[in-house]
């Protein structure tokens, strides 16, 4: 009875927090909802109308929402960055940015999984997958390994920084005993939910594009690279806009896993290019035309040679040890690779998987308004769920808010 007290305590706090704050602070919540609205407008076209509306065909089934989903899969992987040092390795300039890492992990993968569902045109189809009332087809596919991964990786983000709020919330110190074993599952958890993503894709022998061992470590790295490198970006906001401190060093060690991870993007990078266009077969026409285009078809050319120039500057900035520790600096090149990912991974990646077709057609893709405006409308809305879970975190983290026990 007493914990169901302060549960619901906690939750009036939280309310009363994140409902009062700065006018920036309305602002930017404002400007979310404002977005939000437009992509469920542009949702409610595409539950009326189907996929029709959006760019995707028979040809090229996958497009912007699968790409958002591949990458922020990563983004969400990348909490294990934080979380090992600080509850493995007992790093304690990590422990204040952990709880911070978390929920931006609890935000993605709550985006991935709205993707997953406006990428199947609606909720309404989402039955065909339960156990029991539809055919979940365990273990044998791919795509119900990655539904367990995903969703017990997001209880596991939700359930340990959840435990540890609340106990600081009540003025108790957690206990290892009871967060640690969730900690240690989650860093293998970590690395399980992005490797079997990418077995989703190199597992289609039909898409030589995609059936390439190392597409796995691949997305490894290039998630440790821009899901840290976000983190860094929202850790300096943060510090900017609020009284929770950041040390310059959780920074400058987060920077260093960030130009490792990116040093091996590369390098991965550059023997695909390689093996593609070395001895190239029949099978190297997608690659062919993602870099050079084919028959006269070039929609990606401009997206995948910026997001490759983008790679290698921010990469370069990143080696240099005095342009690395300038923190201006850190947070422009943090920012480029993010982006240079997001490009890569996405309609580098997805979209090139279906062209040329079966046959030998090109059938290029281009998202449509209305894709464009749902995936804006998930971006927000998973920046207003990191809003809310950091803002109520950062209260608790900085004693400001506390269970008051009610006098009788």
């Amino acid at each position: 009875m007493r914990r169901l007290n302060v549960f619901a305590s906690l939750v009036r706090d939280s309310l009363d927090i994140i409902t009062h704050g700065t006018k920036k602070y309305h602002l930017w919540m404002a400007f979310l909802t404002f977005i939000m609205l437009i992509g469920m407008y542009c949702y409610s076209i595409q539950l009326e109308e189907g996929l029709s509306v959006t760019g995707m065909t028979d040809r090229v089934s996958w497009g912007l929402y699968i790409s958002n989903f591949t990458f922020l899969v990563g983004v969400a992987a990348a909490a294990v960055m934080l979380v090992m040092p600080t509850y493995v390795l007992k790093d304690i300039d990590f422990k204040q940015a952990v709880l911070i890492g978390e929920g931006l992990a609890v935000a993605a993968l709550i985006m991935c999984l709205a993707f997953v569902v406006a990428d199947m045109g609606g909720p309404s189809v989402l039955w065909h997958m339960l156990p029991g009332i539809g055919v979940f087809n365990f273990p044998n596919s791919m795509l119900t390994w990655d539904v367990i991964a995903l969703n017990g990786y997001l209880f596991i983000n939700i359930s340990i920084p959840f435990y540890i709020l609340f106990r600081h919330y009540q003025g108790k110190e957690s206990k290892k005993s009871v967060y640690l074993p969730g900690a240690l599952i989650s860093v293998f958890w970590a690395v399980g939910i992005h490797l079997v993503t990418a077995f989703l894709y190199q597992g289609l022998q039909a898409r030589a594009f995609w059936n390439n061992a190392l597409l796995g470590p691949r997305f490894l790295a290039s998630a440790f690279a821009a899901g840290p490198a976000l983190i860094i970006l929202v850790l300096a906001i943060i510090r900017t806009f609020t009284e929770f401190k950041i040390e310059n060093k959780v920074l400058k060690k987060l920077a260093l896993v960030v130009t490792i991870a990116a040093q091996i993007n590369l390098i991965m990078l550059v023997s695909e290019l390689f093996k593609e266009f070395y001895a190239p077969t029949h099978h190297s026409e997608s690659a062919y035309y993602l870099f050079f285009g084919l028959d006269g078809k070039t929609a990606l050319l401009p997206w995948i040679w910026t997001a490759i120039s983008m790679n290698v500057i921010a990469t370069v900035i990143l080696t240099f040890h005095k342009l690395r520790n300038n923190l201006k600096v850190l947070y422009f090149a943090c920012g480029l690779l993010f982006v240079a990912i997001w490009i890569e991974k996405g309609f580098g990646l997805i979209v090139p998987g279906f062209i040329p077709g079966p046959y030998g057609k090109i059938a290029e893709y281009t998202p449509t308004g209305i894709e464009v405006g749902v995936t804006l409308g998930i971006w927000a809305m998973g920046a207003l769920i990191f809003t809310v879970l950091a803002r109520t975190a950062i209260e608790i983290e900085t004693g400001k808010m506390r269970y008051k026990k009610k006098e009788r």
